[in-house]
């Protein structure tokens, strides 16, 4: 057998070059967030395209350059000869279009309403991407807690597989006590594996948002308490409110244009005609004026149909502000429920368990347990404080998604 075949694999892994871990803190991970964001670098070009549209919506509209031959006689002795009669001409001439006042305001005003909202877009965004950065770090953190734990714990049990085999050998305890101690090893190892697919899909999730390979969460995490009464009050400034906020100006805006049509826009256009020398050249001015006669078959369907828009847009403003409402109360009772059982597993259930696990300790001590006693107990402990970090993980998650959600944005 080629044992190549089986030692390459291993021999690449060894000498590809290790990727360095890189710590971050939670604060420094909600500044990144905002921060060469591609979604975030997008919003902010589409801020600067309509800025720029909006510098020219006041504008008038290009001028229009006419050129033609005019009154050429088709018939008569003189037919097709452009010197034949006095009114035949070659004209060149300038036409201005000048919309309505109102309707030039009306297009600033839809200019306008178009920066707010892609600038309220992008709040959102940001909003976004500092929500998922604290999550995804929170989650990191807790993961290498727990990590951290289990590896403790398995070294505490595989503390005692010589003094299991020293017992069997002994012949004061059974060929099985050793392996109820390998089961007691399995189960932490088991949950080590759980918890190392944890870590890695945090980190994943953090570079989401944090350009930094093998991410380590560092420092303190963010606290678990909350003040729920100033949260509440600030629901009118969260980023998806203030996003319907901006729809409705855009509505209002549409809604000016479309009044702004009734009203006549205006052109005036100038001339030059060129004619035979005998009779020499001429110049013209003209004027026209829109007349808009049938408003109730064009314009007031129109203004309807905006009106009608910009009512949805306020409706949606309010509905979304009733599911912000509705949302809150349900992430503060989700906060609530995390909260409350963290604090009973760590109040009532961990001080049982230690105190178990050291009674069994020294009973076994004294002769009077077996380690299969001891095993069972450091085991049972190990899970609970495995599962205590979990519900510390999600009380902590549970309020730093009100706090990013609720009041990190607020004006």
């Amino acid at each position: 057998m080629d044992w190549r075949i089986y030692w390459a694999p291993a021999a690449a892994l060894l000498s590809a070059p290790a990727v360095q871990a890189q710590p971050v803190g939670y604060q420094e991970t909600l500044r990144l967030a905002a921060l060469e964001q591609p979604a975030l670098q997008a919003r902010e070009a589409q801020i600067e395209a309509r800025r720029q549209t909006a510098e020219a919506a006041d504008e008038l509209p290009d001028p229009r350059l006419t050129a033609g031959l005019m009154n050429l006689p088709v018939t008569g002795p003189e037919a097709l000869d452009p010197t034949g009669q006095m009114m035949t001409m070659l004209q060149l001439g300038v036409e201005q279009e000048i919309p309505n006042l109102a309707k030039r305001h009306a297009q600033t005003g839809i200019a306008e309403a178009d920066v707010s909202l892609a600038r309220a877009e992008l709040a959102h965004a940001e909003h976004m991407a500092r929500l998922g950065a604290g999550r995804a770090w929170i989650a990191l953190a807790f993961a290498q807690r727990r990590l951290a734990l289990a590896d403790q714990t398995l070294g505490q049990l595989r503390e005692l597989v010589p003094v299991a085999r020293s017992a069997v050998a002994s012949g004061s305890a059974r060929p099985a006590k050793s392996l109820e101690i390998r089961r007691a090893l399995l189960e932490i190892e088991d949950a080590r594996t759980r918890i190392e697919a944890e870590r890695e899909a945090a980190q994943a999730r953090l570079q989401r948002y944090v350009a930094v390979e093998a991410p380590v969460a560092e420092g303190a995490a963010p606290p678990a308490e909350i003040d729920a009464a100033r949260l509440r009050a600030t629901l009118e400034h969260n980023p998806e409110f203030l996003l319907a906020g901006a729809a409705v100006g855009r509505a209002q805006a549409a809604t000016d244009r479309a009044r702004a049509d009734k009203r006549p826009d205006f052109a005036i256009g100038v001339g030059y005609g060129l004619r035979d020398g005998q009779y020499g050249d001429v110049f013209s001015v003209m004027g026209s004026v829109t007349l808009p006669l049938f408003s109730g078959r064009r314009q007031d369907p129109r203004i309807r149909a905006a009106q009608a828009e910009e009512a949805a847009a306020r409706a949606q403003r309010d509905d979304r502000l009733r599911e912000l409402e509705a949302q809150f109360e349900a992430d503060l009772a989700a906060w609530r429920s995390a909260y409350r059982q963290w604090q009973r597993a760590e109040e009532e259930l961990l001080p049982l368990a230690r105190e178990r696990a050291d009674l069994e300790r020294a009973s076994f001590a004294a002769g009077r347990a077996e380690l299969l006693d001891v095993v069972e107990a450091m085991t049972a402990l190990a899970i609970l404080r495995l599962d205590i970090l979990e519900r510390e993980a999600a009380t902590v998650e549970a309020a730093a998604t009100l706090r990013l959600t609720y009041t990190e944005h607020r004006p």
